[in-house]
């Protein structure tokens, strides 16, 4: 009986999205075409920073490593769930659900742990800018990347552990276009409840805990800013604050309603549409928020195509 209880679910079905045809397409070509955005973007990006020593800082440090981390994530979900939709091939394996499930947990909370480390970078910069070297030193940011990769891999083995130990009976179709925690959760035959209070108990903290360190430092960025003397410093400093202020409330705002409240796991029609905003879009928009609104980092490029004759 256990064979076969095993062979049942060999395989998941992600029905999440499914409508006519048409919108299939539309659907694929959308995501194809974020996700390129996506991948070029950022590793526009990366390339810009490795080839100016000029953004060799704490700042720059820490946007290298989230453009690996957006490809990364965005990797995960956004290719496979375009084919899907184009082909209406929607099975995923059994172990490919589980591992779908194991790096986007991993991506996902290294993501927020970072929005809180360049948040914390930001505050040390304008509010502490004497002893900013002395505050972000090079060992510190490798810690705080090191750091948040660990906690991405705690929280990953503690959510996959506890949804892959559920049985899933005939209950094969995840009503989602991948293989998300309360998605899959709901998709189960047994009492779920433990797994919601996991959820609860590590994703809570989690959300919370980084989106105080963000809130706190950008209000304290806005009250600095607020008593600068010059308009013109509190212009600059202030429109580099608010593009980050933008991600950082769709991200949080996002993955809040997802998984921060009791009951995450009850509308999953919701949560698909929601979640395309911290899978896809939020990665593919990071490296234009963090540059086109950055001075550094235009007069890099125009100085680096001027050096290629461009």
């Amino acid at each position: 009986a256990k064979m076969e209880n095993h062979t049942r679910i060999s395989e998941f079905i992600l029905v999440g999205f499914k409508s006519h045809p048409g919108s299939q397409v539309l659907l694929s070509v959308l995501f194809s075409t974020m996700y390129i955005v996506t991948v070029v973007g950022n590793i526009c990006m990366m390339l810009i920073i490795r080839m100016d020593p000029s953004l060799h800082t704490p700042m720059y440090f820490f946007l290298e490593n989230l453009s690996t981390l957006d490809i990364c994530y965005s990797s995960v979900i956004t290719p496979r769930a375009a084919l899907a939709f184009l082909l209406d091939r929607r099975s995923i394996s059994y172990a490919g659900c589980a591992s779908q499930m194991f790096f986007f947990s991993l991506f996902g909370t290294a993501e927020a742990f970072f929005l809180a480390v360049m948040a914390y970078d930001r505050f040390a910069a304008v509010c502490n800018p004497l002893l900013y070297q002395v505050i972000m030193s090079r060992r510190l940011c490798v810690l705080m990347v090191v750091g948040s990769y660990l906690s991405g891999c705690i929280n990953c083995t503690i959510q996959t552990g506890f949804t892959f130990t559920l049985s899933f009976c005939g209950h094969r179709e995840i009503n989602h276009f991948f293989c998300e925690v309360a998605a899959v959760i709901h998709a189960s035959c047994s009492d779920t409840l433990v797994n919601e209070l996991v959820m609860l108990a590590v994703c809570g903290p989690i959300i919370v805990g980084t989106a105080l360190v963000v809130f706190i430092s950008y209000g304290y960025i806005i009250i600095k800013i607020i008593q600068m003397p010059s308009a013109e410093s509190r212009h600059k400093a202030f429109s580099t604050c608010s593009s980050h202020m933008v991600t950082i409330c769709l991200f949080f705002g996002t993955v809040f309603f997802m998984y921060a409240q009791p009951g995450a796991a009850a509308s999953p029609s919701k949560s698909n549409t929601i979640s395309i905003f911290y899978t896809v879009v939020i990665p593919m928009l990071n490296p234009f928020i963090y540059t086109l609104r950055n001075r550094e980092v235009k007069g890099s490029l125009k100085k680096q195509l001027k050096r290629r004759g461009v």
